[in-house]
């Protein structure tokens, strides 16, 4: 059933999500995610058998327990739910998980009844599947959902006063990025539950370093519920609120829980040779030495301007290309390559990375200008013979690392279009002397083609998503590669003590990333498990030996009954069928064949939901009869990207649903600067910018009836960008409460609060809670301020750092109003007026000047406005990358939306009022 007819009840956990449909009037039927059009009769007998009007799903319990064991993570989530009403009704639940991880299991319990997923060979279930879909259902079980996440989604038929409870266990293992381990767990309960709990151990007998917990939705009261224990080689976290405390007002129904509860941690590295441990029969072996010299690099820059390429993509490859210039040390080479159906090389050859050179690229990559068509080969092989050249003439440093950067949106369509005959191409002309690394810029290339091609050339591919973001996209993978520390790795252990071993040999070892190796052991004598690693580095070649024992956990861990025993052979299992699964894409015919035949042995074996596998999920039967079995499959990245693809060329714009009890509204601005008012009543968003000079003050919220004022000023870039548009944000805030006598200013630079007479002076590079009388404060380092006005209003300032040398833009704040209801009805401002509502309708969809971004005509306060279908972004979730909502964009600085015209919410400074 759909929530665009009816009055649902949204239960999540995790992104794990429950609902209820209800009984109403409409047009429209969803069923899942299938859409069929009927007769309202039709509609009303198809609802009638699951619904009820008295009826209420109370989910009790939400619990996610993760423990991490030596990086290999195994996260249970669990949702209770009781079927209250007098009639059966259907249940969803939803669970976002890592991309990266596998699921290993999926159970429902029905008052004791449990049905358990099976996994099953993706062919032979596929005819299940073709059955569920035949029926008129929607079989599939996993969606891709952002660009870290996938969406696991079932239903159920629960009779009256029945319970049911939820279980999916997903195991993945950690990678090391940028120096640190990465657990993410999304939660969104929607309400307030009984019983919710965040659970994590981690052990890692190599020692703890640090362990730090974050989360966008941690208020003052929430933040000192994360609580966290942490010894030598131990560290526990919970996050456990009560059902008061989850509230976002008091005895309301909305909860304060909606968002992403990250953890970050690394481990002490205090020995050159690694981490061995060697636990129940199998050995893992971590890899990361401290403390070694960074390796000069010889990178040659390969850029698409083809046409295809214009507009905003042109503009962030330049911006991201003058970032990166800029952080080349000066003994790395360099070169740029830009490329359409032609090929213009900056110079013939690489050049040292001085201070001169680089400013002289940067005038190059400033006149970088679309045209024409891709023709990837000749490019890509202008690179490699520039580096060879220079390999052979003596130019670059003995030593250095070799490396290419693709950057491309589309597919080759000039030259060589044969994409097996230009990875053939590429392949040969590399001969394994250099890395070759494809950057996939938008949902139009093939992103298959360049993975594959990478893999093939010591490299590795990256999809770089289109969005205001897609420059800090390009910079953080370059962070990645920028700093190699040895090439040519080899990890060597005793032929007569292990086998099945997995990749022992790497082109690189980059700064902050860490390898891996497993293997199983064959011989239980460990008295003489020598280990062996070599490795090239710049001056000196690298070598280290040392000996390895067997772990005693039970010493090391003496209170734990028991601790993911298995966890080792799992681990192998799992980097061993990751590894067999690049092999399906890159191998050799015979090597591609035997690589899925074993890599779906093992999927089978360990029960892991992989691209060769599928779990099904046998639902109970209903009084229809028995029901076709769910399918949750596992998302290949071309499959998330054609859905991508689909979503973004055939969004959804039905007309909007009544309201249901979901999220409260949210106002607020920022980017450049975007204003938005989402309203989950309606399942839509609108939004406008606001156009005007540096240094210009707006009003966006005043109430007189409670002494309320906010006011923003912009700032502009620190110099005029190559297409000659200057980007203005807001920089800084004025907040008054003039009956509590609060004042406080917000830059983005520090945080100045007065209250009483008294000054307190925070740091955005501080984490701090100050609770006052009338005032909370809650700062999260780098991130964002909460700030709650004691009975009045909580409002969110989110930090958007930008990299301090880029040549035009700056820092810039954004501002959203969380919860706004105890304001009087003469609330105003940019975004107060419109904090009781607003009135719209929309209709008469047709074609745009873009072919995604229909127009259609609204009418609101009295004005029949011609408005545009775009996408704006929303950062509470994602500070960094923020998520896509989809709204009705309002033109000319929202002129018809807005009270009178934008120049009237200017004020003459900060704290001024009208």
């Amino acid at each position: 059933m759909s929530g665009l007819l009816g009055v649902q009840q949204l239960l999540l956990c995790c992104c794990a999500c429950l609902w209820l449909p209800n009984m109403v009037w409409g047009a429209l039927v969803i069923s899942r995610d299938h859409v069929a059009v009927q007769d309202t009769r039709g509609a009303a007998r198809s609802l009638q058998k699951r619904s009820t009007n008295d009826g209420k799903v109370e989910l009790y319990s939400v619990t996610v327990d993760c423990t991490v064991t030596s990086r290999f993570a195994r996260t249970v989530m669990t949702s209770k739910a009781l079927n209250k009403a007098s009639a059966a009704q259907e249940i969803f639940f939803e669970v976002e998980l890592p991309k990266t991880a596998f699921i290993t299991n999926f159970s429902m319990e029905i008052d004791g009844q449990e049905y358990v997923g099976e996994v099953k060979e993706k062919e032979k279930a596929k005819k299940q599947y073709e059955k569920a879909v035949s029926s008129g259902q929607t079989a599939g079980l996993v969606k891709a959902s952002g660009r870290k996440m996938e969406k696991f989604s079932v239903s159920v038929n629960i009779a009256s006063q029945s319970n049911v409870s939820f279980i999916l266990t997903y195991e993945e293992l950690l990678q090391r990025k940028l120096g640190q381990y990465e657990i993410l767990t999304r939660v969104k309960p929607k309400q307030p539950v009984q019983e919710f709990q965040i659970v994590a151990n981690i052990f890692e007998p190599q020692g703890i370093a640090y362990v730090d917990a974050q989360a966008n939705f941690l208020s003052n009261d929430l933040l000192p519920l994360v609580e966290k224990t942490v010894t030598e080689k131990k560290a526990h976290l919970s996050f456990s609120p009560t059902m008061d405390q989850q509230r976002k007002c008091p005895g309301c129904d909305e909860t304060l829980i909606d968002g992403d509860f990250i953890i970050n941690y690394d481990v002490n590295r205090a020995k050159d040779l690694g981490d061995i441990q060697l636990v129940n029969g199998y050995f893992v072996h971590f890899f990361a030495p401290p403390d070694l010299p960074r390796v000069p690099k010889n990178v040659v820059f390969v850029i698409d301007r083809s046409g295809s390429m214009s507009g905003i993509k042109i503009r962030q490859t330049r911006e991201a290309l003058l970032a990166i210039l800029q952080d080349l040390h000066e003994e790395d080479h360099f070169a740029l390559i830009q490329f359409d159906d032609t090929i213009s090389p900056w110079k013939k050859s690489l050049t040292k990375a001085t201070k001169e050179n680089v400013a002289d690229a940067m005038v190059y990559v400033r006149r970088i200008r679309d045209n024409g068509g891709t023709n990837i080969n000749d490019a890509v092989l202008r690179g490699v013979n520039m580096i060879l050249q220079d390999r052979q003439e003596d130019r670059l440093p003995k030593g250095s690392v070799d490396m290419i950067i693709l950057l491309t949106d589309g597919m080759p369509n000039t030259g060589e279009s044969r994409i097996p005959k230009i990875q053939e191409n590429v392949r040969s002309a590399i001969g394994g002397n250099m890395s070759l690394f494809c950057l996939g810029f938008g949902n139009d290339v093939d992103y298959s083609f360049l993975d594959v091609m990478s893999k093939q050339n010591k490299g590795l591919a990256r999809r770089i998503y289109e969005g205001s973001d897609a420059t800090l996209q390009l910079q953080g993978f370059y962070d990645e590669v920028s700093s190699p520390l040895l090439s040519e790795v080899d990890l060597h252990y005793p032929d007569n003590t292990v086998d099945f071993v997995t990749t022992n040999h790497f082109s690189q070892l980059f700064n902050g990333s860490e390898i891996v190796v497993a293997g199983r052991l064959i011989d239980n004598n460990l008295d003489n498990f020598m280990v062996e690693v070599f490795g090239q580095g710049f001056e000196e070649d690298f070598q280290v030996q040392g000996q390895a024992s067997a772990l005693e956990w039970d010493v090391m861990y003496p209170d734990e009954e028991y601790i993911f025993g298995d966890f080792t052979e799992r681990l192998w299992a799992y980097l061993t069928i990751q590894q067999l699964l690049e092999l399906s894409k890159t191998g050799t015919p015979d090597e591609k064949t035997n690589a899925t035949a074993k890599a779906l042995e093992m999927s089978l074996q360990y029960s892991f939901v992989t691209p060769l596998t599928s779990m099904v999920v046998t639902k109970p039967d209903t009084e229809d009869g028995p029901e076709s079995p769910l399918i949750a499959d596992k998302l290949t990245e071309e499959q998330r990207q054609q859905a991508e693809r689909v979503a973004y060329r055939y969004p959804s714009y039905a007309a909007a649903p009544p309201t249901y009890a979901v999220a409260s509204p949210t106002y607020f601005v920022d980017g450049d600067p975007h204003f938005m008012i989402e309203l989950p009543d309606r399942d839509d968003a609108l939004c406008f910018n606001i156009n005007d000079r540096p240094g210009t003050i707006f009003n966006l919220v005043r109430d007189p009836a409670s002494g309320i004022l906010v006011n923003g000023e912009i700032i502009g870039d620190k110099q005029i960008p190559p297409d000659g548009k200057i980007n203005t944000y807001f920089w800084r805030f004025g907040i008054i409460h003039q009956k509590l006598g609060v004042r406080l200013e917000v830059s983005t630079q520090d945080i100045t609060a007065f209250q009483d007479g008294k000054r307190v002076k925070l740091l955005w590079s501080d984490t701090a809670s100050l609770k006052g009388a009338n005032v909370d404060l809650h700062l999260t380092k780098d991130r964002s301020l909460m700030i709650t006005l004691r009975g009045s209003v909580k409002f969110m300032i989110l930090l958007h750092k930008v990299w301090a040398k880029h040549p035009y833009h700056r820092d810039y704040l954004g501002f959203y109003t969380l919860d706004s209801h105890l304001l009087s009805p003469s609330v105003h401002g940019l975004l107060g007026q419109f904090y009781k509502g607003i009135e719209y309708e929309v209709s008469d969809l047709r074609p745009g000047e873009v072919l995604e971004k229909p127009d259609a005509t609204m009418f609101v306060k009295g004005q029949e406005l011609n408005v545009t279908r775009g996408w704006q972004k929303d950062f509470r979730r994602d500070v960094k990358n923020g998520e896509n909502v989809p709204c009705w964009f309002i033109h000319s600085n929202g002129t018809g939306l807005i009270d009178g015209k934008a120049s009237d919410y200017i004020m003459s400074g900060l704290f001024k009022r009208f």
